[in-house]
Parts: structure tokens; C-alpha cells; sequence
């Protein structure tokens, strides 16, 4: 389908800043400009854009989509991390059907698009020895009905190790011969190659640190990157982590993640809250990137990430909404308005850019989980975009149209979002999905986790 998207307000584009047309077909951005006419050598479908600004896709590098049915577990709401783990996603973990994922993937997609997101890294880890393989199909299913771009980050642990939340909910982990054995099955079955791939597999275990075995870790790198997989993981999002590996190791978090072959441009973290200059130096000399998680590491009183000190190093900065468990509005429109903000707070008015914090949630993140054709509006790229109405009395006010969802922030008006030249929201509606049954089905969800 091709299609003409026209009279938007302003349309954030780094090579033609004045457009206000842009032409789609075939999937992909094929002219950018103003007034532009209907073609009359191919039918298309024209986009009436009056009253909105046109986004790229905001693309999200770290998620538990599993966890959008745990939204403020009473037991969880005023713990840390460590203790928040046993009181909420592993208690609830192993309760997981494949019917609760499939609800509770498609609802954190849902909130996904209504703020402007169009891909979703989703760190998966509800695998132990006994898991059924539907549970992960439930993620892929959900992200294809919905037409977002997924790339699913396998979580896994070879050991209870001194996880909080395995010991305490005694959950056997795998061997990491049914960690290589599911991944290739997933690999073969699912990744997708290219820059503009709708599907991705990631090697992800759950924690270097705390049930994952040096061995097991140096295996599951080499697979990665056998395949040429990304690699993805927790790292430092509290102290705690590197009080574990100086007592396990007897090496800084980092270098022992190094020696194991977790450092790399191929290599993202969430969190790297608790980072030094030396740990910042370690991480940007090896091209190592970030999935900034700013909502949840709020919530959890986990700290900020430095991540103006990272940006500074050379390392590229990425956002992430983490899990609805612990960032309870799943909205990537909530990480670049709070990433923006804080940083601001703690350095000064200069520390970022509006036009920066957008970035850090399209370009950068494209460009570290592989879709080097994704995440920019201009020609020859994916059309991944997003049109934010911005006709009504909450932005009517404000001098600068273009950032006004970010300056602004939630509630936005998602009017049509596209994935790969795919409507996806059309006239503010989630495409193949049912608001109504979708609430009726989360809360089904909801009540039979409770009762379990």
C-alpha cells in the first residue's frame, strides 16, 4: 500500500526540516517535502495530517512485557530492587500461562503504540528447566498482530546463584544445553537478518552476576556471535551487583563481564546505574551501549544513570520503559519526557535537548539493536512513524509545535502510526485490537494470578 502523508504541522526530519509531506511506498520513506500531489501513476492513500507532528517511531531497547499484568503489586510498592524481585515478578513468574502472556504482551504493545512506539526490545525470562516453548511464541504472536517490530531479548539462568527471586520462589534454571538448543530453535524459527528485520533474536541472559555461570556466559557469547545475534543484559542497576562479583569473582562487575566476552558493540545493558568513570571508560572504549531505564529506576529508588557523563565518553544513549511491574505506564513517551527532565535537574538547563532526548528513544536505539534502516525520517528509510495530534487545548499554548509531546508529555493523541509503511493506529485506534476485550482479558489475567 502506498500512501501520502499531507499539512502536518512540522515533521521531525534531520535533512529537510521544513517538510511537511512525506511519501510512502513499497515500506519505505520515498519523498519528503511540502505540497506535494497525489500521485497519478500509482493509487495511494492520502493521510490527511492537519493539526499533527510526524515522529519517527520511538523505539524501545528494554521491556518485560510479562510483567504488564503486575502493575502495583501492594507488596512491591515501597521495596529495592532485591527485595522487590521475590515480592513481585518471581513470585508471579512460574503462575505464567501462555494465555496470561499473550494478554499481557499484547496489553504492554498496546500502551507501546499509544505513545508513540513502534519497536519493542522485550527482555523475556520466564525460561527454567520444565518451561513450555508457547510461552515465547505468546510474545511473537502478539507483536504480529499488532504489527510491531519485536526483538526479543532470551532471557536465561544456569544457577540460582545469589538471584533473590530464584532462591526464594525456588526456580530450577536451565542447563545451557537447553539454553542453546531453545535459542537455535527460536533462531531458526523466528530472526529475521537486516536493517529493516520485523523480527530479532537477542542472547539475554538475566544477570551476569547473580544466575549465570562463567562457562555457560562464554558459550552463549560465542553463539551470539556465531550467528551474528546481539547480546543483551542487567548490569548495575544497584550497588549489590558489584558487591557480588568483587565477593564471587574477585573482579569489578565490569571486568568480569569482559572476561566472560560481555563487552562489545554488539553488547547493551539495562540499567548501569551505578557506573564510575572507570566503569563508563570500560564500557565506551568497548562500544558497549545502555538501555536507560529513568521511570523504573525512579520507582524502585534505584538511582540515575550517568548517563550525560556516558554520552560525553562515546557511548550512545538508548531508553527503555522496563517492566510494567516496577514503570507502571509502559509509555515511551514517559522515558524521553522524565530522561529529558532529570538529567536537567541533577547538571543544569544545558545538560539536554528536547531534539537530544527524542534521539536517545529513535536513532540511537534503531541503530543498537541492528535496524540501521530505521528510526530517522528521510528518504530511503523504513517508514516507521508516528502523527501526534497536537489540535487540542493542553498543546494550544505552546511555541514550539514539534516537541510539544515530549515538552508536554502524557496524555498524548496518537492519530496514525505506521510500521514499515503499515498503518498500525489509524484515526487514533490500535489496528487488530479490541479495547474493551483486551481490558476484560488483562483483568481475567489479573484475578487469576491473585487467586493462584
Amino acid at each position: 500500500m502506498a500512501y501520502l502523508i499531507k499539512n502536518a504541522q512540522a515533521v521531525f526530519s534531520p535533512t529537510q526540516a521544513d517538510a511537511t509531506d512525506i511519501r510512502i511506498r513499497d515500506g519505505k520513506i520515498t519523498e519528503l517535502g511540502c505540497q506535494l500531489q497525489p500521485s497519478t501513476e500509482q493509487s495511494e492513500q492520502v493521510i490527511d495530517a492537519a493539526g499533527c507532528v510526524v515522529w519517527p517511531g520511538l523505539v524501545n531497547t528494554h521491556h518485560h512485557l510479562a510483567q504488564s499484568i503486575m502493575k502495583g503489586v501492594p507488596g512491591g510498592l515501597n521495596q529495592n530492587l532485591n527485595d522487590w524481585l521475590g515480592s513481585v515478578p518471581y513470585r508471579y513468574w512460574p503462575k505464567v500461562t501462555p494465555e496470561l502472556m499473550y494478554h499481557a504482551a499484547r496489553l504492554g504493545l498496546y500502551e507501546l503504540l499509544r505513545s508513540g512506539g513502534t519497536t519493542c526490545a522485550d527482555h523475556h525470562y520466564l525460561y527454567h528447566a520444565t518451561t513450555s516453548p508457547e510461552l515465547e511464541d505468546a510474545v511473537w504472536r502478539a507483536a504480529d498482530e499488532l504489527g510491531m517490530r519485536l526483538v526479543l531479548c532470551r532471557g536465561s539462568a544456569t544457577s540460582v546463584g545469589s538471584h533473590h527471586g530464584m532462591i526464594e520462589h525456588g526456580i530450577a534454571p536451565e542447563t545451557i544445553g537447553q539454553i542453546i538448543e531453545r535459542l537455535d530453535a527460536s533462531r531458526v524459527r523466528y530472526h529475521q537478518d537486516g536493517g529493516d528485520a520485523m523480527r530479532k533474536l537477542v542472547v539475554a541472559p538475566t544477570s551476569l552476576i547473580h544466575s549465570s555461570d562463567p562457562d555457560g556466559l562464554r558459550e552463549q557469547a560465542a553463539y551470539a556471535r556465531e550467528f551474528k545475534l546481539g547480546m543483551h543484559s542487567h548490569l548495575l542497576e544497584v550497588d549489590f551487583d558489584e558487591v557480588a562479583s568483587l565477593k564471587k569473582y574477585g573482579k569489578r562487575a565490569v571486568d568480569y563481564a569482559g572476561d566472560c566476552g560481555w563487552l562489545g558493540d554488539d553488547v547493551w545493558f539495562a540499567h548501569l546505574v551505578h557506573c564510575d568513570d572507570y566503569i563508563i571508560d570500560r564500557l565506551a572504549s568497548t562500544g558497549t551501549g545502555i538501555a536507560h531505564c529513568p521511570t523504573s529506576n525512579c520507582r524502585l529508588g534505584s538511582g540515575i544513570a550517568p548517563a550525560i557523563k556516558m554520552e560525553q565518553a562515546g557511548m550512545a544513549i538508548t531508553l527503555g520503559v522496563d517492566g510494567s511491574a516496577s514503570a507502571e505506564s509502559g509509555s515511551m513517551l514517559q522515558e524521553l519526557n522524565l530522561a529529558w527532565l532529570i538529567h536537567r535537574a541533577v547538571h543544569g538547563p544545558d545538560a539536554t535537548t528536547l531534539e537530544k532526548a527524542l534521539s536517545w528513544g529513535s536513532r540511537n536505539g534503531a541503530e543498537l539493536l541492528g535496524l540501521h534502516d530505521v528510526g530517522e525520517i528521510k528518504v530511503g528509510m523504513a517508514a516507521d512513524l508516528v502523527l501526534y495530534d497536537i489540535n487540542q487545548p493542553r498543546f494550544a499554548g505552546v511555541h514550539s509545535p514539534l516537541t510539544a509531546p515530549l515538552m508536554c508529555g502524557e496524555p498524548v493523541s496518537v492519530k496514525y502510526s505506521f510500521v514499515q509503511g503499515r498503518v498500525v493506529v489509524d484515526g487514533g485506534e490500535v489496528c487488530g485490537l479490541d479495547e474493551a476485550e483486551l481490558t476484560a482479558r488483562v483483568q481475567e489475567s489479573v484475578a487469576q494470578l491473585i487467586r493462584s
